[in-house]
């Protein structure tokens, strides 16, 4: 029996979608908040327990990055290439069930015996883990989307809930001892585990078979370097995103220099954390709407705008209440930038390779960024101090933004509507 699945605009799901979007969205919750538990903290604890400078963390935080981008083209070849099967999933799942072993007994004593060894394999397990993990599954929930007519930024808020959730008491957990955060991400990590038995894709689906008969091959996505959109589209990233990006990675430092004692700062920045991600959460679930009707490309420049304002008004702010409210500002460059980043590629390039152009053009030209600009934004902010440093960087996200109005491709609103809503035939 053949059972015709009609997505219609009020996205109605049938009860085979529902259960895929539930099952999807409970089992990002769990990782995310295995995410959260482990690494919202981790740039206090390479500082605080093991007593890294500003530098070395920088360089901390660039290997990491050099080991997802290693991982994550990988990662993006064979998810186009086994369609909806889940094996890159129990992968991942299986390494994040490590974390609390790993951190305790392997990681901090060679960053505190060997700093160079303890980076190099810390890089090897986190890229793998998280850095390439989280996006791997992104991805393949945003696959999913597209394929059972929902929105890849519904199932994303529940992961946004997720970390929050963890984040909240990250602060408390690592006052009484860093630790406990490392367990408790191995145990949302067990749970997700069970929750990928609990997640059944349909074999018989249309794109399946395609899939199915036609594979991807190596040489096919050896072709995006060929596009000028592509080259484009990269240049956006490294620009806009990249900076992002780093200038996240050590901002609990920076914020936490604003209290009078690191334990008071360790914990406001818990919560300071956990509210943003609730908003971030929020946004996730409804931004989805205003960039169908703005368009891709839109998105994204509207994404760029608000991140280059709240890095400069951050590095302008005098007061701890100033900074809280540019950064609950991410709760909403966030989910604007990974929507419109799907959708951009889902309308600018061949679905077939909707994987490996999102590991491999935004993710891996993200952590290129990331490698080159960490260490010298590490400098920076042992030189000119993080305001100043906030400045700079929230400059060149307004230049690039700015740039990218005459490279990207124009995208119509609306135009995805018509593939999330067409009809798909699914055999029971």
């Amino acid at each position: 029996m053949y059972i015709s699945i009609f997505m219609r605009r009020n996205n109605l799901m049938t009860p085979i979608n529902k259960q895929l979007f539930w099952k999807l969205s409970s089992f990002l919750f769990f990782f995310q908040a295995a995410w959260a538990a482990a690494y919202s903290l981790f740039s206090l604890w390479l500082g605080e327990t093991i007593g890294l400078n500003g530098p070395l963390i920088g360089t901390v935080f660039s290997i990491n990055a050099l080991f997802a981008l290693a991982f994550k083209p990988v990662f993006g070849y064979f998810l186009d290439r086994l369609g909806y099967r889940k094996n890159v999933l129990w992968f991942i799942s299986g390494a994040t069930l490590l974390i609390a072993p790993f951190f305790i007994y392997v990681y901090r004593p060679l960053l505190s015996g060997t700093p160079i060894v303890g980076m190099l394999v810390g890089g090897l397990f986190i890229g793998f883990a998280f850095s390439a993990g989280i996006a791997a599954i992104e991805s393949y929930i945003e696959k999913c989307g597209r394929q059972f007519g929902f929105e890849y930024g519904k199932v994303r808020s529940f992961g946004s809930l997720g970390f929050a959730f963890a984040a909240f008491f990250a602060g408390k957990l690592f006052n009484i001892d860093p630790n406990l955060n490392f367990w408790t991400a191995s145990i949302f990590a067990l749970i997700t585990i069970f929750m990928l038995l609990w997640i059944k894709i349909p074999d018989q689906i249309k794109e399946q078979l395609v899939i199915d008969k036609d594979p991807v091959k190596v040489k096919d996505v050896f072709s995006l370097l060929k596009l000028k959109k592509f080259w484009f589209f990269i240049i956006y990233v490294f620009g806009v995103a990249s900076i992002f990006f780093v200038m996240d990675q050590q901002f609990p430092r920076f914020f936490v220099s604003l209290f009078p004692s690191e334990k008071q700062g360790n914990e406001f920045f818990g919560y300071l954390n956990s509210v943003q991600i609730f908003g971030e959460a929020f946004f996730m679930f409804t931004i989805p709407f205003v960039v169908n009707k703005i368009g891709a490309k839109r998105g994204l420049l509207l994404a760029g705008a608000i991140m280059g304002i709240r890095i400069l008004g951050t590095g302008f702010s005098t007061t701890i209440s100033e900074v809280v409210i540019w950064k609950l500002l991410h709760s909403i460059e966030l989910p604007i930038l990974l929507i419109s980043v799907f959708k951009y590629i889902a309308e600018t390039f061949s679905q077939r390779l909707s994987s490996s152009m999102y590991l491999i053009g935004y993710q891996s030209i993200n952590y290129i960024g990331v490698v080159i600009i960490g260490p010298i934004a590490g400098h920076l902010y042992e030189t000119l101090g993080f305001p100043k440093t906030y400045m700079l960087m929230g400059t060149i996200v307004l230049i690039s933004t700015a740039l990218a109005i005459l490279t990207l491709n124009k995208t119509p609103g609306n135009k995805l509507e018509a593939t999330i809503n067409s009809p798909i035939v699914v055999e029971k």
